[in-house]
């Protein structure tokens, strides 16, 4: 199974970045809430209108 093996590769080559994830108390759970946000409001806005509308739209969101 190639794609297991590239996965397990990946995981071993950044084993301290996998470990600080399992094993940290933080999380970038609010800031990757706020991204994703922020990317649907700029969907939604595609080909609507210039940038001062969106930094509206994302400051009064």
């Amino acid at each position: 199974m190639p794609a297991l093996h590239a996965f397990a590769n990946g995981i071993e080559r950044d084993r301290d970045a996998a470990e600080a994830g399992l094993s940290l108390p933080w999380s970038s759970g609010v800031v990757e809430g706020h991204v994703n946000r922020i990317k649907m409001l700029k969907r939604q806005m595609y080909g609507r209108a210039g940038f001062a509308l969106l930094r509206k739209r994302i400051l009064l969101a």
